[in-house]
């Protein structure tokens, strides 16, 4: 019946029924939560739901913490409580669901009878972190996909758009102090169209930024409706955007490089001389006066160090402090810069490898190649956001079969698959366990340079896992599949075409 699978959830007799005369009653602190509803509400239904005291749908704050929320519908009215904000804010993405799926279309729907069956719900998250990668770098994205995209996260009750800014293939965060950073950095000749090394190109330009203000809508669009937004700045890999745009940051300042057209991992990474470091502090302070998130992703993985151990000067610089070799400069470098945020009241997040483990246990840690990474940051004394990619990579084909759009290579992820994602294996122990945060999917786009080709990919299987972050009890067979069919009416009156 409701994706995520609610931990509670016993049927009752009769129904209530939301008409032009239902108000609602919003006790204090709820009323965020009760604009939300009618906001959600209004498009589909024409409903206005307004505020008052005796309002047969209740919303109140309870005190406490955490994001649970308990819902009650009787054929005398519906009454959501929460401890906090966020939990309403979840209970309100659940009595949206309990309407008929025609209550998700953006369009006016006539003749429909909003009705809510009897139910008593009891329902919290098993993990605080559930959230979603958005690869805009190597696709640009305008603005409005993005806000359709948080819909979608907290229709599905995710809480985090990680937003990948920049790569080699783009910069799309602009920089008051960098204006090449955009002017530069943010066009690329052409795009590659097979996967990594097939040579296919479309040879037509791409291009696109985002701009402050834009940013700063996306970011209060998301707070409405419970999502936070993870920026990501690469570094010091994934920058040649940045170096075709600044030259001097590189290691080889007398080159000029383009925004790269390829896909895969290039060999140009920032240099580590000061003025460098200088760079990526004013990019993070820009960063962080528009992303209020504790979080600040640096990226800091596929680093090739080729250009440092051919550099005279990182070279040296590598023996100045010490290390064993210029390849240490990777952990090093992501210290200082990381260093900067922790100062600032920031955390630094980071992909997490086998190089990352130099790392201060300030940072948390995104392990992708092999959960047993996550484990060794666990260990460590790291918190871990776990993105393992076979299971967590929604970029991958979901089938292996003629008709699958092109994409990454090697890994088939299917529906059963990202259902099966455990963010805590249970051969953890408890302590090992209590480091994790939560678990995210992620977009890389590639292959992803349209909002149906998102939708292909995304769909179901986002609703995947997000089922098993919510509900750790939720069985694939038992719960997830028999509520898979009404779900994807829902997401069909929203506009998305799923991929299954």
């Amino acid at each position: 019946m409701i994706l995520p699978t609610p931990l509670e959830l016993t049927r009752t007799a009769g129904e209530f029924v939301l008409d032009r005369d239902t108000a609602v009653q919003a006790g204090d602190g709820a009323g965020s939560a009760a604009a939300l509803l009618r906001t959600l509400l209004a498009p589909a239904t024409g409903l206005p739901l307004p505020l008052a005291g005796d309002g047969a749908v209740q919303l109140a704050l309870t005190g406490g913490t955490g994001e649970g929320y308990r819902l009650s519908v009787t054929p005398e009215g519906v009454r959501l409580t929460a401890a906090t904000p966020a939990g309403l804010r979840h209970g309100v993405q659940t009595l949206r669901q309990l309407l008929p799926p025609e209550a998700l279309s953006p369009h006016p729907v006539t003749g429909t009878v909003w009705r809510l069956p009897g139910v008593e719900i009891t329902d919290a998250p098993r993990h605080g972190w559930r959230g979603a990668l958005l690869d805009v770098a190597r696709h640009f994205q305008p603005l409005p996909f993005l806000l359709r995209a948080v819909d979608l996260l907290a229709l599905h009750k995710l809480n985090v758009l990680h937003l990948h800014l920049t790569d080699d293939q783009g910069w799309r965060f602009p920089v008051d102090a960098y204006p090449r950073l955009v002017e530069v950095g943010s066009r690329r000749s052409r795009s590659m169209v097979g996967q990594a090394g097939s040579a296919e190109y479309d040879d037509q330009p791409h291009q696109g930024a985002y701009t402050k203000g834009e940013l700063a809508e996306l970011v209060r669009y998301a707070a409405v409706r419970g999502v936070t937004v993870l920026p990501e700045i690469g570094m010091p890999s994934h920058t040649r955007a940045a170096l075709a745009a600044y030259p001097a940051l590189g290691n080889r300042p007398d080159r000029q490089l383009d925004v790269w057209t390829e896909w895969g991992v290039c060999e140009n990474i920032l240099g580590v001389h000061e003025p460098v470091l200088d760079f990526c502090r004013t990019v993070l302070g820009e960063v962080t006066d528009l992303f209020p998130s504790r979080y600040v992703h640096l990226g800091g993985d596929e680093c090739p160090t080729v250009e440092w151990e051919q550099s005279p000067a990182a070279v040296t610089r590598a023996a100045e402090l010490g290390l064993a070799s210029p390849k240490e400069l990777h952990g090093w470098f992501l210290g200082q810069v990381g260093s900067y945020l922790l100062e600032n009241g920031r955390n630094p997040v980071c992909w997490a490898e086998d190089s990352t483990s130099a790392l201060p246990p300030e940072f948390a840690v995104m392990p992708w190649r092999d959960g047993d990474h996550g484990l060794a940051a666990a260990r460590r004394g790291h918190d871990v956001i776990m993105a393992p990619h076979r299971s967590t990579y929604l970029d991958y084909p979901q089938r292996d079969h003629p008709d699958e759009p092109v994409g990454q290579a090697g890994v088939v992820v299917d529906l059963a698959t990202v259902h099966a994602n455990e963010p805590t294996p249970s051969h953890w122990t408890e302590a090992e366990r209590g480091r994790v945060l939560g678990t995210q999917a992620q977009f890389w786009s590639e292959f992803i340079a349209t909002q149906d080709a998102f939708d292909h990919l995304a769909f179901p299987r986002l609703a995947a896992l997000a089922d098993r972050a919510w509900n750790p009890a939720s069985g694939y067979t038992t719960d997830f599949l028999p509520a898979l069919p009404g779900h994807e009416r829902r997401l069909a009156a929203f506009g998305v075409r799923a991929g299954r």
